[in-house]
């Protein structure tokens, strides 16, 4: 099974974060369009997640340390953690998910 940018559906989950998505067995592939101070308020889920800033810079909160992100950043966060976080401009970014996310599907 193959896909394409531009035809996978935009939905936009989390205000100012419009997201385009691709689930596999035992993954989920998340492309996000942000806007400039949209916000992930704090959370924490059962999926491992593997974050990738591709554009603009990302202000991340994981398990109480915040860091500011840029392209070309990855972050790994474990299963359970908390984090949050907050685009400091436009942003691109990539997430893939362990666990598939079911809730994006």
């Amino acid at each position: 099974m193959d896909f394409s940018m531009e035809t996978l559906h935009e939905r936009e989950l989390i205000p100012g974060f419009r997201g385009k998505f691709v689930h596999g067995e035992a993954l989920s592939l998340a492309f996000w369009e942000v806007d400039p101070g949209a916000t992930v308020p704090e959370h924490k889920h059962e999926h491992e997640q593997i974050m990738h800033v591709v554009e603009g810079q990302f202000e991340f909160t994981l398990d109480g340390l915040t860091r500011v992100y840029g392209p070309g950043d990855i972050v790994l966060i474990p299963p359970y953690a908390t984090h949050s976080g907050r685009a400091l401009g436009e942003c691109r970014l990539m997430d893939i998910f362990s666990p598939v996310r079911e809730e994006y599907r």
